[in-house]
């Protein structure tokens, strides 16, 4: 099964080795056909604490880290 990649803003690097990233998504409403807007925070490994809040990163799904770490940083995501 493959690996889920996700782009978001990094909203917080305050703990070591970890970073919220919240991954915002747009769908149709089924029913009023408007655009409706979505988002959901993850946190991820970041072994180097590279990144800091503003920046936009690629997450991939990986085996749990800690009690809630199941994502991990890929790469910078290029705008």
């Amino acid at each position: 099964m493959p690996r889920r990649i996700l782009q978001g803003t990094v909203t917080s690097d305050k703990n070591d080795q970890t970073i919220t990233v919240l991954v915002e998504r747009r769908f149709k409403h089924p029913l009023l056909q408007k655009t409706v807007r979505k988002s959901k925070k993850y946190r991820a490994h970041d072994a180097e604490n590279r990144f800091k809040v503003g920046d936009v990163v690629r997450i991939e799904e990986c085996a749990p880290i800690s009690k809630t770490k199941r994502w991990r940083v890929v790469t910078e995501a290029s705008a």
